[in-house]
């Protein structure tokens, strides 16, 4: 376990003199308490098969997959190799996806049985023939590693306003996207991307909706896309029932649009952005889902960190340091209901190829080719802190 892990676990960062490794930053680990004991170790694999429900004989498995740019794209990639490896289960074998901007891309992508294998293929630039087309350049559709200047004016006058009416019930971080400007940037390439494979992968399975046009929405795995309502601050899960009815290639390009980057899509009449301003993964909308566990993929998330020299790499450090906290809250909450929760977030070694900027391409291929290693690794217990596992034993044992 990692220093996150249970009271008196040995801690990987520490070697037998209880010297650190030169560039940890022993203070990372200073979490919130854990009243639902979700440091509890496990039996040294991680939480799979320690059933909370203990019922069935293939668990109820829910998928979430967060946000964190290009790299955090690469990352993910990287991490459903090795969970796909290290666990023995097809992701899109899972009851449910939830995916929060660059993560609703690959949710969705899952949503419509394209394989893990055919995603790293194309990662690495290598598709075959019979992979599905996925008609995308990781390195130009997002626009670049730095934003288009936005345009004069503030990004949503309306949230701002609820903010000041209600500052006790807008987070910091949704009333901070109200005041940045409008984004230029497009996802268009987004769009057309996963409509494409929408056309391809559902149409045969599916009719559109005649209500609204839309394309067929993947339904198996439940796939599940996590936006903000721009005016109000609201979470918005598309695809959940009683979401505003949308294109599944319509609500990832809004779940990518990061406020004062990328410009709002409008749905319905209101307009969305990215999903991350509310949450960095929105674990905790699984929390009625009554899963036996859930794998949460977190590339905004990390349990060990290291110490950047770089004053904007720290300051990095510290919003992450802010999301690890938020999404060890909603697993707290998920797994009070029942859940095993695993989580996965880059330890050092990512972090160090990453750098600050989550959204240049040129570091994607070092780190797509640093998770795959780091991320198998975590999840056999040989790496350092990448990984926290609420284990399902005491549940299963009541």
């Amino acid at each position: 376990m990692t220093a996150a892990g249970a009271a008196g676990a040995p801690d990987p960062r520490v070697d037998g003199t209880g010297a650190e490794p030169h560039g940890l930053d022993s203070s990372w680990p200073s979490l919130p308490p854990d009243p639902a004991g979700l440091l509890t170790a496990g039996d040294g694999r991680a939480g799979a098969g320690q059933l909370a429900r203990g019922s069935a004989a293939t668990p109820r498995r829910g998928l979430v997959l967060g946000g964190g740019g290009v790299l955090g794209f690469a990352w993910t990639v990287g991490a459903l190799r090795a969970l796909e490896e290290e666990e023995g289960f097809d992701v899109r074998d899972v009851e449910v996806c939830v995916g929060t901007s660059a993560g609703s891309i690959l949710a969705a992508l899952i949503g419509m049985q394209v394989g893990v294998d055919a995603i790293l293929r194309h990662q690495q630039g290598i598709p075959l023939p019979a992979d599905p087309r996925i008609d995308w350049d990781h390195d130009t559709d997002t626009g670049g590693a730095l934003p288009p200047r936005p345009t004069f004016g503030l990004g949503s006058p309306d949230l701002l306003r609820q903010a000041a009416r209600h500052p006790l019930q807008v987070p910091p971080l949704v009333a901070a996207s109200a005041l940045l400007p409008r984004g230029r940037g497009t996802l268009e390439p987004v769009r057309r991307m996963i409509d494409g494979l929408a056309v391809a992968l559902l149409d045969d399975r599916n009719d559109v909706d005649p209500a609204t046009g839309a394309r067929p929405w993947p339904r198996a795995p439940q796939t599940w896309i996590i936006a903000m309502d721009y005016r109000g601050g609201d979470r918005v899960v598309f695809g959940r029932a009683g979401a505003p009815p949308a294109s599944i290639s319509v609500a990832v390009q809004a779940s990518c649009a990061i406020p004062g980057w990328y410009a709002p899509v409008i749905i319905e009449g209101h307009p969305y952005v990215d999903g991350g301003a509310c949450s960095p993964a929105s674990a905790d909308v699984l929390v009625d889902a009554e899963l036996d566990e859930v794998w949460v993929l977190a590339p905004m998330v990390s349990f060990a960190a290291d110490r950047p020299r770089s004053p904007v790499a720290r300051v990095e450090r510290r919003f992450r340091r802010v999301s690890t906290r938020r999404v060890l809250v909603e697993a707290t909450r998920l797994h009070a209901s029942g859940t095993a929760v695993t989580m996965l977030g880059p330890g050092p070694e990512d972090l160090q190829v990453m750098g600050a900027n989550l959204m240049d391409p040129r570091r994607r291929n070092d780190v797509l080719a640093t998770s795959l290693r780091t991320s198998a690794a975590a999840l056999r217990r040989e790496g350092p802190g990448v990984e926290l596992i609420a284990s399902g034993t005491e549940l299963a044992a009541q």
